[in-house]
């Protein structure tokens, strides 16, 4: 199970004992913003992309989207989603857990600005369930495979 993967991760970190589970789905930003009680764009929202042969992760704020050509011109390439099945393999985690935590090794992890507005966001801890708290610096400090701060979003509604 993912979650036992990101625990496990946790572990010697001492981080586990900070992943919450809930007793509703948080797979989506509205789901985790509700399980939570916290603002949707308070949830670090973590999506698998494939670039070439490769997966990478972009983890961003909840009121943000993928911004097209902010993407092709940091990436050098179009936006192509990771399917269910490239998530499950390419990164371990299913869709509604996914998340930058346990990764193999070569899925590279970037990070976008609009998560710095605030003071702590929740990324999923690897289950459609779960997440953690944590402030920027942690979530750069522990991601798998980090390897930079991104700005390739926009606001959903712009």
């Amino acid at each position: 199970m993912s979650i036992q993967k990101v625990r496990e991760y946790f572990t010697p970190l001492g981080l586990a004992a900070r992943i919450r589970e809930f007793d509703v789905s948080s797979a989506t930003v509205e789901l985790a913003a509700i399980a939570l009680g916290v603002d949707g764009a308070r949830i670090a929202k973590s999506m698998g992309f494939k670039l070439g042969e490769d997966a990478i992760m972009i983890v961003t704020a909840g009121d943000q989207k993928i911004n097209s050509a902010k993407f092709k011109t940091y990436f050098g390439a179009k936006a192509k989603f990771l399917t269910f099945e490239e998530a499950h393999t390419m990164i371990g985690h299913d869709p509604g857990g996914v998340c930058p935590f346990a990764l193999p090794e070569g899925v590279r992890v970037y990070l976008d600005e609009s998560m710095r507005r605030f003071p702590t966001v929740f990324p999923a801890a690897g289950s459609a369930n779960s997440a953690i708290e944590m402030t920027s610096e942690e979530l750069e400090r522990y991601a798998s495979n980090f390897v930079a701060w991104v700005d390739v979003c926009k606001p959903k509604d712009a």
